[in-house]
């Protein structure tokens, strides 16, 4: 059976770091099974993939979900690449696509579903090296339980923004909840539309029932119904 195509959408800024986290992604994608396609802000929309990944990185723009930035809290904000990932989002979304977001991307989700952000959330942003860790245990019932099971995650944080239970998207279900915030949600009116708040692409800082959502992704994605046109 082919491969099923994943866009992965990530930044245009090439540092030695960015560059790295990019790998990661591609590497865990492809180990799961998906023929990656990579979008950079000013690539064109593919028609033809079968499942969308928003990877993590810099803050969204605070105006795009009616914020301002009044403290100069926002870091590595890309215009740019929020209108991709925005309009990208939203075309998967209509065509009922399955869609995987990782700390930004699940951010990104929720703003692109009608959700917002708390600005500045101190003692979750770990930096370089750093590995802030913690336990968590998904909703029984719920996409997210079938991939991890109902025994605890050992899960990472790499993020400063949030999304708190008042700033959720209305169409969106928490699955996840940590020290007052949302850690991963899921679209009950979509087929496969899953967030997650920590980076199991890092497979070295999680556990093994984290890093299992990029096989069940790409599972799906294969049973796209793009793949039987």
């Amino acid at each position: 059976m082919s491969r099923p195509r994943i866009a992965l959408t990530v930044s245009a800024v090439r540092t030695p770091a960015n560059l790295a986290a990019r790998e990661r992604y591609v590497d865990a994608l492809r180990d799961a099974g998906g023929d990656i396609v990579v979008l950079e802000p000013g690539d064109p929309i593919p028609a033809d993939v079968d499942g969308v990944c928003f990877s993590g990185g810099g803050d969204i723009a605070p105006e795009r979900y009616g914020q301002v930035d009044a403290e100069n809290v926002c870091e590595n904000v890309i215009p740019e690449r929020d209108e991709l990932e925005l309009s990208v989002a939203r075309h998967a979304l209509d065509a009922d696509l399955p869609i995987l977001g990782i700390c930004r991307g699940f951010q990104l989700l929720n703003v692109a579903m009608g959700g917002t952000l708390a600005l500045d959330v101190k003692g979750h942003q770990a930096k370089g090296d750093e590995v802030i860790a913690h336990r968590l245990t998904a909703e029984p019932g719920s996409k997210l339980a079938e991939v991890s099971g109902s025994d605890e995650m050992l899960v990472n944080s790499r993020h400063h923004q949030a999304v708190t239970p008042e700033r959720l998207a209305p169409g969106l279900h928490a699955t996840v909840m940590h020290d007052g915030l949302i850690e991963a949600f899921e679209s009950p009116a979509h087929r496969w539309v899953i967030g997650v708040q920590w980076h199991p692409e890092r497979k070295a800082e999680v556990g093994k029932a984290a890093v299992r959502i990029f096989d069940a992704f790409v599972a799906e994605a294969r049973r796209s119904p793009i793949r039987q046109r």
